[in-house]
């Protein structure tokens, strides 16, 4: 992997990862003010062929090739998780390419009551409030069930998710699906993420999920929408699965 380094305006050490296009990542744990400046809107003719017609038909490449393999683990999980009585899946609605719509699948990793139980929480807990309002998510989440950590943990909860692929809501990268109600906290950048389809993978996926914030959220969206071609799709692919065999439960 071939990299270069400089040094930006604050003195921080930038690496260019030429697997990336160049796509600027600061070794930091966030990005700062300067990634932004950095990340331009750049479509080159390459790029804007797979965008438009050649990321749809690897997606759907890609997920009849898995079908075979994930669809029996999806089966398994989907009973085990079923055991305690509620659905062994749940669907969200999430926002998709231009606004539309759609309800995004998981094998359910939460109690039946989670939204009752959200609510106790962050009444009670002020760290857990901060924690939500901060990051959308919770460390400690009470919601979440014993297999649901594991389910989680692994990311094998999106497994679902590929019959979202093949019906054209999501592609396997992406920005993160998002509710309308977290659309709003995108502000004047909306139309980066309305522009692509939501991803099971991406840049945020991958190196934000620990500890990004919705800021680094939206920063890596914009450097993904940037740098949109083949080898950054299969570059997050394998980050992916190293992310699933090093797991972190965010």
């Amino acid at each position: 992997m071939l990299r270069r380094e400089s040094t930006n305006t604050n003195g921080q050490v930038r690496t260019h990862n030429a697997a990336l296009g160049g796509l600027d990542v600061l070794r930091h744990e966030h990005f700062s003010a300067v990634a932004t400046e950095v990340v331009r809107p750049v479509e080159t003719e390459r790029s804007s062929l797979y965008a438009r017609r050649a990321k749809r038909a690897f997606d759907i490449t890609l997920a009849v090739l898995l079908l075979p393999l994930i669809g029996p683990i999806i089966l398994l999980l989907w009973a085990i998780t079923r055991r305690d009585g509620a659905p062994g899946f749940f669907g969200h609605q999430r926002v998709g390419q231009n606004g539309r719509m759609f309800r995004c699948w998981k094998i359910r990793t939460m109690v039946h009551d989670a939204e009752k139980r959200l609510e106790e929480c962050l009444n009670n807990c002020p760290e857990a409030a901060s924690e939500w309002a901060l990051y959308q998510k919770l460390s400690d989440d009470p919601r979440v069930t014993s297999m649901g950590k594991f389910l989680r943990r692994t990311s094998l909860d999106e497994l679902p998710q590929i019959w979202n692929v093949l019906r054209g809501d999501m592609s396997f990268v992406g920005p993160r699906p998002v509710t309308l109600q977290e659309l709003d906290r995108y502000g004047p950048h909306k139309s980066i993420y309305l522009s692509l389809r939501p991803g099971i993978t991406g840049l945020w996926q991958v190196d934000g999920r620990t500890n990004g914030c919705y800021d680094e959220r939206l920063r890596m969206d914009r450097a993904y929408a940037s740098k949109l071609c083949f080898s950054v799709d299969m570059q997050l692919i394998l980050r992916t699965a190293r992310v699933v065999v090093q797991p972190t439960g965010r």
